[in-house]
């Protein structure tokens, strides 16, 4: 038998459960020569992965969207049982998961890589580990035990996030001027690549950003998938589905279990000339979700197009 009909036989061969977990990138206990991600992490992540792993959290689309979507923001979390101080962010420097800063203030990363199928209990674990580690330490990946800890005993999951957009990653960094130069160096790559974004403030869980020349606004809406597409396609037939006038709706994607619909805005469009209209159509969103008569044939149709039109980020 040759050696490649050998290893797909002890990759075929070893069952998910008999497989230890691993670092996504480390070899493959199965044998297969394969990294875990690509080999039995793959399956044991699609077949355990928790489609909504932020449901039950108060603000659910800014959870998603700090996850998913916007490249640089904080929220301060409320612990339950420490007087650490806990922010929030949307990733960390070297993709840490969560840092301990020299004065014992925690960073916790909303933006991680594990092998976990359930991101919720991945940056829960993280911030236990953080929240028992020493000042002035990084917390490292690592697979995500059994027995980990889950948000809601460490953290108010009720306490509504107040998100705080920035433009720069300079929140990384306690004090900016006595920074090392290769730490500076570090900040200026990522702050180079930052996209600009606001949060709109007329409704909850939409963000304005700005994408080379392009604007847009993408819109974590909170609603069940069904029942949203379906009032969705009610409002596509009646009167189209633009934010406001000179936009464009492009489709949506899906984050961590919900719908993001995504419009181009005209060129130049600020944040503040959106607020308005966002207000408006969610107010007509919130008419078509309480229409409960069954959808017309060009009502189903539009149903269709827009499901079509939808894409899933992991």
């Amino acid at each position: 038998m040759s050696k490649r009909r050998a290893s797909a036989s002890t990759d075929e061969s070893a069952s998910d459960a008999e497989v230890p977990v691993v670092g996504g990138r480390e070899p493959c206990p199965c044998g297969s020569g394969r990294r875990y991600k690509a080999c039995h992490g793959k399956a044991a992540a699609t077949q355990h992965r928790v489609v909504r792993p932020f449901a039950g959290m108060a603000s659910e689309p800014d959870w998603v969207a700090m996850h998913d979507l916007i490249p640089a923001a904080t929220a301060t979390l409320i612990p339950k049982n420490s007087d650490r101080s806990v922010t929030l962010c949307t990733l960390l420097p070297m993709a840490w998961p969560a840092l301990v800063r020299d004065n014992g203030d925690v960073m916790l990363a909303a933006q991680t890589q594990t092998s976990s199928g359930d991101v919720a209990r991945d940056i829960a674990d993280a911030l236990d580990r953080a929240l028992r580690a020493e000042a002035g330490t990084p917390v490292p990946p690592r697979p995500l035990p059994t027995d980990a800890s889950r948000m809601a005993d460490l953290v108010d999951v009720d306490q509504p996030l107040q998100v705080l957009v920035h433009q720069r990653f300079d929140f990384w960094i306690e004090d900016l001027e006595s920074a090392d130069e290769s730490t500076r160096a570090g900040l200026e790559r990522a702050n180079e690549v930052a996209t600009p974004t606001a949060r709109l403030a007329s409704v909850d869980g939409a963000y304005w950003m700005q994408l080379g020349e392009r604007r847009q606004v993408r819109w974590v809406l909170p609603e069940d998938e069904a029942p949203l597409v379906d009032a969705m396609a009610r409002l596509q037939v009646a009167a189209g589905l633009e934010l406001a006038s000179g936009t464009r709706y492009l489709g949506s994607f899906r984050a961590s279990g919900l719908v993001v619909p995504v419009w181009d805005l005209p060129d130049g469009t600020e944040v503040d000339e959106i607020e308005d209209d966002a207000a408006t159509f969610r107010n007509r969103l919130d008419e078509a979700l309480a229409d409960e008569t069954s959808l017309t044939g060009a009502q189903r149709r539009a149903r269709e197009s827009l499901r079509a039109r939808q894409l899933t980020v992991h």
